[in-house]
Formats: structure tokens, C-alpha cells, sequence
């Protein structure tokens, strides 16, 4: 099973940016490359090579799943597991999301303490 190192972060608001980094980076350990828009994201994610990707769902221009599927189409990132925050989590919501193939759907506001080890729990379950 390969290690977690690489994430790529994507949410268009400053605020839960900077926390989620914080959380993600100085707690997590994690080497992240963030990003405010989902364009950005597809111009970015290629080069920065993630074994990650976290979305945000709802964003301007290109929302999370319209992320989702424009990086999925890309060969290179095509195979990259990605997980959803959001503040959108009715049980119909979330089946939705993961219908996509997130392999999770992390609720907002999310603990800054604990979110870098609840991803890394994700990550070490997605092949069971």
C-alpha cells in the first residue's frame, strides 16, 4: 500500500483555506498543493502529482464534482482517490457525492485537530 504524502486542496473560501492547510500541512504533515478554483485545480494537478485530491463541493465557476470529472479525465489522474467537504450532508447528498467515486464525504465545519488523521483513515481503508 502506497504512503500518503502528496494532497491536493481544493476550497474557493479563504478562511476554511487557511484552516484546512494548517490542519492538513503543520498537524498532518501532509505536502499540500492548494487551490482556490477548480480551474486551477486542472491546471495545477498534473505537475503536483497528488496520491490525493480533497474538494470542496460547492465553489464558483467549476463546482467540486465538475472538478472531480475534469481531473478524472485526465489520464494521469485518473486513478487519483479523492474525498469531498462539504456543509451539504443530507444522506441524499452524500450518496450522490460518493457516487462519483469520492471515497468520502467529510462534513464542514470539520475539527482542525482531528482532520488529518481522520483522511489518513480514509486513505488506509480505501482498498478493504
Amino acid at each position: 500500500m502506497s504512503e500518503l504524502k502528496r494532497v491536493l486542496y481544493v476550497e474557493d473560501e479563504p478562511d476554511i483555506r487557511a484552516v484546512a492547510e494548517l490542519a492538513l500541512g503543520a498537524v498532518g504533515g501532509f505536502e499540500l498543493c492548494t487551490c482556490e478554483s477548480g480551474e486551477q485545480a486542472v491546471r495545477e494537478a498534473v505537475a503536483f502529482a497528488p496520491d490525493l485530491m480533497i474538494l470542496d463541493v460547492m465553489m464558483p465557476g467549476m463546482d467540486g464534482p465538475s472538478t472531480l470529472r475534469a481531473l478524472r479525465a485526465m489520464p494521469e489522474m485518473a486513478g487519483v482517490p479523492a474525498i469531498f467537504m462539504t456543509a451539504k450532508v443530507q444522506p441524499e447528498e452524500v450518496k450522490q457525492l460518493l457516487a462519483l467515486g469520492a471515497l468520502e464525504v467529510i462534513p464542514k465545519p470539520f475539527d482542525p485537530m482531528t482532520l488529518a488523521q481522520r483522511v489518513m483513515t480514509v486513505w488506509e481503508r480505501r482498498d478493504s
